[in-house]
């Protein structure tokens, strides 16, 4: 190439080209290491710092794929051979690859380093006790409950309008019923932030069951007693001017 003074000047094309093809062949091979890294650590993403006698290299990756491989040497700048942004100098290329065969070596010794780690680990472990009487046992008895605030949501519904709640305190505890026409929306048992022994999310733990289950039997009584009461002022109400 000739400039205005007749002079030829260098290109940097085949040194380029030259260079591309190096990172190419890096990135394909440092990528095996990426992929084979992510394995290894479990994960999407990572990175995993390897040295060698003369500089650290490390291969960060994500997803599978090398997001960088950067030249740490011992003394000097890094390089970062592989990268997202720009390739790096012919110069610091050539070093670096100066000490890849290393830094591959160092890599297959780190994991070779953990072929003894699994040895001896138990690969046979204790039956798994069946839940399965135990959940049908709380089915069981969550729908003899529901059977029960069934009952009494057709009752309310009777007596107190279309939908509503009933609430009373049982040991201490707030109880509260909702219903929607005939059926119940809800069983809960210590208020918002409660147990619901009932609800469209499914049923209670059995622990819970079990703690909750002897006052559902108080809190049907509490309700009665309710009910008798209104019935007995309803039977002294009289539309008799002369009472």
């Amino acid at each position: 190439m000739t400039d205005g003074t007749g002079k030829d000047v260098a290109t940097t094309e085949e040194i380029t080209k030259r260079r591309d093809e190096v990172v190419a062949r890096v990135r394909s091979h440092a990528g095996q290491i990426a992929r084979e890294l992510a394995l290894l650590q479990g994960g999407d993403y990572g990175q995993e710092a390897i040295e060698t006698a003369n500089a650290t290299w490390t291969v960060k990756y994500e997803a599978g794929d090398i997001q960088y491989l950067r030249f740490d040497p011992n003394s000097g700048e890094e390089t970062y051979v592989i990268s997202t942004k720009q390739p790096p100098e012919p110069d610091a290329l050539e070093r670096a690859m100066d000490d890849y065969g290393a830094f591959i070596d160092a890599y297959n010794e780190y994991v070779a380093s953990f072929d003894d780690v699994l040895v001896g680990v138990p690969d046979e472990f204790p039956a798994i006790e069946s839940a399965a009487d135990l959940v049908a046992e709380r089915d069981r008895i969550v729908r003899q409950i529901h059977d029960v605030a069934t009952e009494m949501a057709g009752q309310l519904q009777r007596y107190d309008g279309e939908y509503g709640t009933y609430s009373t305190t049982i040991s201490g505890t707030r109880w509260e019923l909702k219903w929607d026409g005939s059926e119940v929306s809800y069983l809960r048992v210590g208020g918002s932030d409660g147990t619901y022994l009932l609800s469209q999310y499914g049923p209670p733990s059995a622990s819970e069951l079990r703690r909750l289950a002897p006052d559902v039997e108080p809190f049907v009584e509490s309700f009665n007693a309710e009910i008798a009461d209104l019935e007995a002022d309803l039977d002294r109400v009289s539309l008799r001017k002369d009472e």
